[in-house]
Order: structure tokens, then C-alpha cells, then sequence
């Protein structure tokens, strides 16, 4: 009797956990395939110290051939699922095609960008959902600080010392934090004007940063941040993006060549593409974690709508703890369905939160107990040294130096403004011009937009009228992964950039 074939579509926070824990209960009685886009588990929470210069890139990533040894991995990008022949279509990274046929399928394809319909966002900003995205504002910060100390038009140099971040959620609060203090340090190395100093701004419609957290939580970010020279502007977001700067919803243009975009994700389009049952985009399960009328599909993380047993009629928000928890739940009920074990309805328990907002300060609730300063420092630390699947002896040194020694603060290079679009399904990989001879393949057409550099992109590299290396035109397109060009729109997104986001759509 042929072993059971288990294909897992995605390696975020559900998709690891599940590929990990069904490891350990199959006990090689089974075949499990993970097929994801790239060869690394990605430790998001830490991602905005990756972007401050903190830690190195490959300190958030996990192996997953080297941590799944039971598990075959699939480099590759889901583009279709046939649910009837139980066949998972997906192009690969140079690509190629494939198909991988299965008995179990765990959906767990995460997300990607919230988008909002506001001119000139998709051309003039950028995400923070990826390494390649924390990479290219590391370079991004570095340049600007340089370019201003080096600028002889007063203005100028304000406009590339002023970083917008949209979004005071998680994500845009820790970048927010962590930006101020990277570019503070390097102005010590790079004089600047005298009185001039980097300006962040942190933008949120809503009427206090971090909104989904404990409103305690809430004021020790807003005073660490304002104490420290964010310009925190609640009730406030981007009503039009340029290339000069943008444009605020109070009607205050801000001159700027930065926009980073943090409003929350939506999940990854695949899941809508099923034409199964949805919930704002995201897929309909049971406790579960079971598709209705598909036993054989299950679906966690991001991508599935979770009901939420300790709240009756909601669903279970879109962050990386739940993800993380589902994912183990997921991977016993697969196992279930296959004869081993009972399965488990996922119930959660609230644990606490912990915000990271850079040096010794932090924002954390640990078990409902509200913490700041330091000590809430240290408990931020711990948890993600202990909630990391790996790498945490290399995490601590890099902390450790951190502290004894200045940061490096360099451009590197590899990642430019049109390799990083914000309008993309796969944001975890950076696009790259294709070499001589390959053909059309695709993979750059989710966005829509030109392959090539922006001459209007604040801060984009190479712009127009500027030398420097740009992609093939036309057809010559990388290949790889981000290969859907027909991405629906949110159907629920907001109708401007004045509606507060649905506290559904999640920041993991």
C-alpha cells in the first residue's frame, strides 16, 4: 500500500509549524512535500532590526531542508489547484512548471500587502512584508542620509532626511521606532546642516497607534516614540503619493522621498482562486481547520478564515501567533483524517503581546502583566529567543553587538526600487533581470507595472536621466514564482484612505 502524499503550500508561520509537527507524527509513515517559493522559514517579527541594521539578514531565516529533514521541499510558486484532481500546479524559480499530485492539502499561502486605493501608493511606496523589502530600506534609509548630508539645496535635504510610514500597527510601529534610531546614528556620522535632523513621521487613520492592542500598550508606544522625535499624526493617512512627497489627508504636503507602507496585509490571492466559500478573502474552515465539503483540504494561517470559539461568530485575527498555534493544530488533525490520533478543535488562549520599539525599549503585556522600559526590553527579547525555530544563538551575538559596537551602515546594493513593487503576490522575493536567452516567463507581471526602474519613485534608483544597470525591457522578465497577473482586488478594502482598517485584516 503506497504512503499518503501530504503537500503543504507555503513555509510561513501555519505552513512550518504544520510541515514540523506532521514530521514528528508521521514518523515517515507518510509523504510530505512543502512547497514554497523560498528555501527559508522567515522570522517576521524581528524583520524591522534586519531593516535597522540590528541583525544580519540571514539571522531571521530558518532552513527549511536543514530543519525539516523529513520533509521534501518544492522551490516554487503556487499558481493553480485543481481541487478535483487533487493536483497542485506551480511554476518554479527559473520557470519551469510542475504539478504535485495529493491525498492531503494544507493551504497555508500566508499573505501579502494591503492595498488601498489611493493615487500614486502602488507606484511611490514600498512594503515591508519580505527580506528583499527590509534589505532595499536598509540600503534606501542609508543613501538618503548620505545624499542629504552631501546637498547643497537646504530643501533637498530635508525632503531625504523626512521618512513617511503609513500604518501604526505592529509592523509600522517597529519600523517607525527602529528607522528613528538607525538614522540618528548614522547622522552622527554624517554631518549634516546645522538644526537638521531625520524626521519620521508615523501615520494611522485610526485614533491611537497600535489600535488592536491593549490601550496600555498603546500609550507606552506613543510616548516612547514621541519622546524619541517620531511625529506621530493620528486620525491621519496619504490621500496622494508623488514623487516630491505626499500628500496627507489633514491637506499638508510633506516633501519626501520615502513611503513605507504598512497598512496591514490581505491574504495571499491563491485562496480566493479556489472558488470555495470565503470570508474577506480569506478561506472558510471549520474549527477544525477542515474545508466544508473538501475532508481532504485543510487550510491555516493568513489564508483561512478561523472561527473563533472564545468569541462566537468572529473569526481569529491575522497574526503570527495564530498562525504559529493553527499550524500545530493543523498538522494533528491532518494526521487524524489519516487514522492517527483524534481531531482537535484550535482554541487559544490569550498569551499577551510584546512590541519591540528599539535600544532597551519595548511595550509588552505578558500574561495581562502591562510592562515597559527595560524590563519589558528583556521579555520581548526572551520571547522571540524562545518562540525562534532556530538561529538564536546567532540572534543573541548579533544583539550583543549591537551594543558594544556602532552599526555598519552601508549600501549594499542588492536589492533596487523596481526589484521590490508593492503590488506583488510574492513579496518574499525580490525581482531580478532575466540573463541572455531566457524567455517570457511571467513571473514579474503581478503588479502590472514595467519591469524596469521608476524615474518617479521617491528615492528610486536608477531614475531617469541617471546612469546605472536596469532590466531587460519587454518580454525579458525574471522568472519565478510571482506568476499570477490577475490578482483580484480586496473586496472589501476600504473606498479611500479615510476608512480605518477592518480589524479583521491582519499584521503578522
Amino acid at each position: 500500500m503506497s504512503r499518503p502524499r501530504i503537500v503543504i503550500v507555503g513555509a510561513g508561520f501555519a505552513g512550518y509549524r504544520t510541515a514540523r509537527t506532521l514530521s514528528r507524527l508521521a514518523r515517515g509513515r507518510a509523504d510530505i512535500t512543502l512547497l514554497n517559493p523560498t528555501d527559508y522559514f522567515l522570522y517576521l517579527p524581528l524583520l524591522p532590526q534586519v531593516a535597522a541594521g540590528i541583525l544580519e539578514p540571514r539571522r531571521v531565516t530558518v532552513s527549511l531542508s536543514g530543519t525539516l529533514r523529513q520533509a521534501r521541499l518544492v522551490l516554487g510558486e503556487a499558481d493553480r489547484i485543481d481541487l478535483d484532481a487533487r493536483t497542485v500546479h506551480y511554476t518554479g524559480p527559473e520557470g519551469d512548471g510542475g504539478s504535485l499530485s495529493y491525498d492531503r492539502l494544507v493551504l497555508a499561502a500566508g499573505s501579502v500587502n494591503k492595498l488601498l486605493p489611493v493615487p500614486g501608493v502602488a507606484e511611490h511606496a514600498h512594503g515591508f512584508r519580505g527580506l528583499p523589502e527590509a534589505l532595499y530600506l536598509r540600503d534606501h534609509v542609508t543613501r538618503q542620509v548620505e545624499l542629504a548630508a552631501a546637498a547643497d539645496d537646504p530643501a533637498e535635504c530635508a525632503a531625504r532626511c523626512t521618512f513617511v510610514v503609513v500604518g501604526a500597527g505592529y509592523t509600522g510601529t517597529e519600523v517607525a521606532a527602529h528607522g528613528q534610531l538607525f538614522s540618528d546614528a548614522q547622522v552622527h556620522k554624517h554631518p549634516m546642516r546645522t538644526g537638521m535632523r531625520p524626521r519620521w513621521l508615523l501615520l494611522d487613520i485610526a485614533d491611537r497607534v497600535l489600535p488592536e492592542l491593549d490601550e496600555r500598550l498603546s500609550r507606552t508606544a506613543d510616548r516612547v516614540l514621541r519622546e524619541r522625535g517620531v511625529d506621530v499624526r493620528t486620525g491621519t493617512s496619504v490621500k496622494e503619493a508623488t514623487r516630491e512627497g505626499v500628500l496627507l489627508s489633514d491637506g499638508e504636503f510633506v516633501d519626501t522621498r520615502t513611503l513605507v507602507w504598512c497598512v496591514g496585509v490581505r491574504p495571499d490571492p491563491l485562496a480566493e482562486s479556489l472558488g470555495l466559500p470565503m470570508e474577506r478573502g480569506r478561506l472558510l474552515v471549520d474549527p477544525q481547520l477542515r474545508v466544508p465539503g473538501r475532508p481532504e483540504v485543510f487550510a491555516c494561517g493568513d489564508a483561512a478564515a478561523v472561527p473563533d470559539l472564545e468569541e462566537p461568530g468572529q473569526y481569529t485575527p491575522m497574526t503570527a501567533q495564530h498562525a504559529w498555534r493553527q499550524g500545530k493544530v493543523c498538522a494533528h488533525n491532518v494526521a487524524a483524517s489519516l487514522g492517527d490520533g483524534e481531531p482537535r478543535p484550535y482554541r487559544h488562549s490569550d498569551l499577551g503581546f510584546v512590541v519591540d520599539l528599539g535600544g532597551v525599549k519595548a511595550a509588552a503585556n505578558p500574561l495581562g502583566v502591562h510592562l515597559s522600559g527595560p524590563v519589558a526590553g528583556a521579555v520581548t527579547r526572551g520571547y522571540h529567543l524562545a518562540a525562534m525555530p532556530g538561529n538564536r544563538v546567532r540572534v543573541a551575538a548579533d544583539w550583543l553587538l549591537d551594543a558594544v559596537l556602532p552599526r555598519q551602515a552601508v549600501q549594499l546594493g542588492l536589492v533596487r526600487s523596481w526589484s521590490v513593487p508593492l503590488d506583488t503576490a510574492s513579496p518574499e522575493l525580490a525581482r531580478v533581470p532575466s540573463g541572455p536567452g531566457r524567455g517570457e516567463s511571467g513571473a514579474e507581471g503581478a503588479s502590472g507595472q514595467a519591469s524596469g526602474p521608476t524615474g518617479s519613485r521617491p528615492g528610486g534608483e536608477p531614475g531617469k536621466g541617471r546612469s546605472g544597470p536596469r532590466p531587460p525591457a519587454g518580454p525579458h522578465l525574471a522568472p519565478g514564482p510571482v506568476k499570477r497577473t490577475d490578482v483580484p482586488a480586496d473586496p472589501d478594502a476600504p473606498a479611500g484612505p479615510d476608512h480605518p482598517a477592518d480589524p479583521l485584516e491582519g499584521d503578522s
